[in-house]
């Protein structure tokens, strides 16, 4: 076990190093929550481990077998006419490892093409796709490492580009405590053909994430806290356009003075914090506060719930269905839907 882990760790360190965390990236959707569960956590959850393949995708040192034959769908209703849609399939086998394969998308809709003077000559439509294909393999009764390989096509109108990610990931998990501890390197990896001929290669959303969840003996909840951008301590977005001094167009309060020690202002911007509420086998209430989001997102004047998601999840006969609503901007919020099966449930 000892070299898996000086493996993941030289791994992880080594992709830290060139680390982006917005602003200068391509292929940003990889960062798009790829399940309703995971979205009402906050948009992140890499520290559960249970029968959801969908967790997988984000932390694939989570594959196991209890995720054997099962079939996963998303879909999600984005902001205008924009349309993102997930599907894998999970399969086990004793001795070798967890395996799954699937795709993700997303569609930015139609466009209206127009020449100079504004003359409509067309129309066009834009998209992104991430195949991928994740490994895990269990080390012993607390540890699994685990990897996913994604490869990546975007096209945007007349320009389009290739490129190669992974990530890796390692998990502890003990049974006896109800305890889950997860380190994850999200999309390392590079641009191989560009959208232009100028050969101006982009990072890909390299991001670092530790993440912990703990579920009481005795009462039915599970609470976890996601450290992200691990890579990065300063995420304070520094708007050149806004007045440095004396009142800005949108009033008193720029996204940078809200009259808060640094650090801490910080240190929360790394910070998920999410909740489940296992009521039983069969249903669920989740819960989750991104302050990140919050901050970036909301208008100083309407705090509104800027960062806040909340979602649902229950069984019906041989289907899992998951809801999420998530408070992304003033102006409204996204709905997520998830649907999971497996597939030997209907063999008699």
């Amino acid at each position: 076990m000892k070299h898996y882990l000086i493996c993941l760790l030289f791994l992880l360190s080594s992709a830290a190093l060139n680390a982006q965390v917005t602003g200068n990236t391509t292929y940003n959707f990889l960062r798009m929550s790829s399940s309703a569960r995971v979205a009402a956590l906050g948009g992140n959850q890499i520290a559960v481990r249970d029968n959801d393949p969908f967790l997988a995708v984000d932390n694939p040192s989570l594959l196991n077998e209890e995720m054997d034959n099962k079939l996963s769908m998303t879909y999600l209703d984005y902001v205008s006419d924009i349309n993102y849609g997930f599907a894998s399939y999970t399969k086990h086998f004793d001795s070798v490892g967890t395996f799954n394969i699937g795709v993700n998308y997303i569609s930015y809709g139609d466009f209206t093409e127009t020449d100079a003077a504004g003359n409509e000559i067309g129309s066009f439509t834009a998209g992104e796709y991430a195949y991928f294909i994740g490994y895990a393999y269990q080390i012993d009764s607390n540890f699994s490492v685990g990897a996913n390989l994604k490869g990546i096509y975007s096209s945007l109108y007349d320009y389009q580009s290739f490129g190669l990610g992974a990530d890796v990931g390692l998990t502890y998990y003990s049974r006896k405590r109800r305890l889950t501890v997860a380190m994850v390197a999200k999309n390392m990896g590079r641009q191989l053909t560009t959208y232009t001929e100028a050969d101006l290669r982009e990072d890909l959303p390299f991001e670092m994430q530790i993440g912990f969840t703990k579920r009481f003996k005795r009462v039915p909840l599970r609470v976890g806290v996601i450290w992200q951008h691990l890579q990065v301590w300063d995420l304070n977005y520094e708007n050149p356009n806004e007045i440095q001094e004396g009142n800005s167009l949108l009033g008193d309060n720029s996204q940078n003075d809200n009259n808060e020690n640094p650090f801490f202002e910080n240190l929360k911007r790394h910070l998920i914090f999410n909740a489940e509420f296992l009521i039983s086998e069969n249903f669920n209430i989740r819960l989750g506060y991104n302050y990140f989001h919050r901050r970036e997102l909301k208008i100083d004047e309407e705090l509104g719930t800027i960062g806040l998601s909340w979602g649902l999840g229950f069984r019906v006969s041989k289907f899992h269905l998951s809801y999420a609503r998530s408070a992304f901007h003033q102006a409204g919020a996204t709905n997520t839907f998830s649907v999971s099966t497996r597939l030997s449930d209907f063999i008699n």
